[in-house]
Parts: structure tokens; C-alpha cells; sequence
């Protein structure tokens, strides 16, 4: 931490600069002595000879309850997705509540009976838990924990160190509909075209696309918190190589953009929850975007950008649609904040 920055701030948690300045210099020295190469969504543990994937993350979407889910189905949905794009099928889960004091029994009944059907819908099993009361006014409601246990695909390797020059980015779907959604809600914003969360599980239609293409797919990432401004950033720091993405290809809900211009927001930059990034081979493209399309949460897939050269200072550039460029940089904290 910088002596200007000497606390944490709410942009510390947005998944930009701050975020990643905070885990290199504050939390990884303290955890680990020596910060691992790559950090992912999940990590690979060995036990005795047998291989899992395990991650755990934490949710304080603010409103609870939103067009399209609520912090209950977004905790499972988090989870799920964070060991999908690893090349994992999710098996089983933790959930931890932390609930504050006077919280209505029955706003708490609805996210516990979603939570049930998201389970249900994802096929995975939670297997232990725990639950902890605080003060009024210490929780915002109510805060969840989740973790999550997935058992890798063979022959699967994903990773930055796989992306080459020349492949090619993909996304499933519309960008920007779960940050769009929930900040129109805190803003009271009405927009002609209701707006609704892309919430989704996205391991179904990930394994999908790994049978069926196995080493052609190279890395995959849930753009959620910093957006796909993020996660190309992030490839482009990883592996070295200029990305190039165009403004015209990228799928967008025309309510979604609107609600964007209105509140002053980068496109770029907006979280998702039922979407992923997937960097393949060029000759995999178009068979991966038919795999996509034939899949209900993939009917709007889209090649997005390419993947260039290694260069010394190599950047995440957009092709804006009336032909021009402009430098992608990577979120400095957080634009939406307690998206989820």
C-alpha cells in the first residue's frame, strides 16, 4: 500500500488495478511468501495422485434481489462459473451465511429457496455450511460464502501460458446485462425495455465446447467484476500479446447501452454473471461458435477480437465502429460497486 493509499477503499475490491496491486504487495506476501505465478479462478490440488479443482469466493450484490436473480442464485451461479472456465465439472459446495440482526425471515426464505433451485438446475450438492448473526447495521443484510470442489476434464489444459498469436476471442453472449440491471434498480432508472440479469451456470454449455474442441480451446474467463476490459488485460499482461477487439461485433442489448449512456458507463468495463470468455485456435472458431449458438445461453455468441504478436509493450486495443482506436486499459477499481 502507498502511503496516499494507506486504507482500503470500496475500489480496492472491483477487480481492476487496485485489486491486483492490493493481492501482489499486501495479501500475497503475507499468505503465501511468494506469490504464485498465476493466480486463477480455481486451483489445482493434488490428493493422493488425484486431481481437483477448488475455489471459493464471497457475495454482497447490493440490491439482494434484482430482474433475473437474487444474491442467492448469484452465489451458486459464481461458484459454478469459476470452476467451469477452469476446465472443471463443479460436484459439491460450501455455503456460508452471515445474516444481520433483525434481516426478515422471509427475504431470507426466498434467497434459501433459490439457492435450492439453482443447485437443483446445476446439478451439485452443498455438503456443508454455517451460519453467523451480527450486529444491525454490520452486514448490509446479509453477505454469502460459498466454495466449491470440481473434478477436471481430461486431456484439458487451459491457462495464459496456451494463448498464441493469431487465435481468436469469443463470448457467448450480450455483455454488460448483470451490472447494467442492478445499478438501474439502485438508481430507480426506468428504461422502455426492462432490463434483466444474464445470472446463469455456465458449465453445461462450457463442457459442451471442451468435448467437443478439447486442445483447441486455450483459456477461458467469467468477465464479471472489470468486465472484458479486465480479462483481456489480464491476457495481454499474462502472455505478452496485443489484443484487438471491435466495437462492432461486440453483442449488446440495445437497453443495456442505453441505460450504459445514461449513466455514463464503459461497456467495456461492465460485470456479467452468465457469460464467458473463451480464447481458441482460428480454425476452431466457427465450429465453436455453432457449439455456442445451438446452446440456449450461447444464442448470441460472437467473435470479439484476435489475439497479435508478442511486443514489448503490448496493448488491448478497440476498433471503434466508425474505424478509429483507442487504448483498453485495465479498470483502475471499481465502477459499480457491490455488483456481486
Amino acid at each position: 500500500m502507498t502511503e496516499q493509499n494507506d486504507k482500503i477503499l470500496l475500489a480496492h475490491g472491483g477487480g481492476g488495478r487496485l485489486m491486483a496491486e492490493l493481492i501482489a504487495k499486501t495479501i500475497g506476501p503475507a499468505v503465501y511468501g511468494k506469490m504464485p505465478q498465476v493466480l486463477a479462478d480455481a486451483a489445482g490440488v493434488n490428493i493422493d495422485g488425484r486431481e481437483i479443482l477448488f475455489t471459493t469466493d464471497s457475495f454482497v450484490v447490493k440490491p439482494l434481489f434484482f430482474p433475473g436473480g437474487d444474491i442467492g442464485r448469484l452465489s451458486i451461479c459464481g461458484t459454478v462459473n469459476d470452476l467451469a472456465v477452469c476446465g472443471a465439472k463443479p460436484i459439491v459446495m460450501s455455503l456460508a451465511l452471515i445474516i444481520e440482526e433483525g434481516f426478515a425471515v422471509s427475504d431470507l426464505e426466498k434467497i434459501l429457496h433459490s439457492i435450492g433451485k439453482t443447485v437443483k438446475e446445476a446439478d451439485v450438492a452443498i455438503v456443508t455450511g454455517d451460519t453467523k448473526v451480527v450486529e444491525k447495521g454490520a452486514a448490509d443484510g446479509i453477505f454469502i460464502n460459498t466454495a466449491g470442489i470440481g473434478i477436471p476434464k481430461k486431456g484439458i489444459a487451459l491457462g495464459f501460458d496456451r494463448i498464441e498469436p493469431g487465435d481468436v476471442i469469443l463470448i457467448n453472449g450480450t455483455i454488460g446485462d448483470h451490472g447494467m440491471t442492478v445499478m438501474s434498480q439502485r438508481q430507480e432508472l426506468t428504461i422502455q425495455s426492462p432490463l434483466q440479469s444474464d445470472c446463469a451456470c455456465l458449465h453445461k454449455i462450457i463442457g459442451l465446447l471442451l468435448d467437443q474442441l478439447g486442445p483447441k480451446v486455450k483459456f477461458m474467463r467469467d468477465p464479471t467484476r472489470g468486465g472484458i476490459a479486465a480479462v483481456t488485460n489480464e491476457i495481454v499482461q499474462s502472455c505478452g500479446c496485443g489484443v484487438e477487439l471491435w466495437e462492432e461485433n461486440l453483442p449488446v442489448n440495445p437497453a443495456v447501452k442505453a441505460a450504459a449512456d445514461i449513466l455514463g458507463f464503459d461497456m467495456l468495463n461492465i460485470a456479467n454473471e452468465g457469460k464467458f470468455i473463451a480464447v481458441v485456435s482460428a480454425d476452431a472458431e466457427q465450429k465453436a461458435l455453432d457449439i455456442l449458438r445451438n446452446h440456449p445461453l450461447g444464442k448470441k455468441a460472437a467473435r470479439i477480437g484476435t489475439v497479435g504478436p508478442k511486443q514489448p509493450h503490448s496493448l488491448v486495443e478497440l476498433v471503434t465502429s466508425i474505424g478509429g482506436r483507442r487504448i483498453v486499459q485495465m479498470p483502475y477499481g471499481i465502477e459499480l460497486p457491490r455488483i456481486c
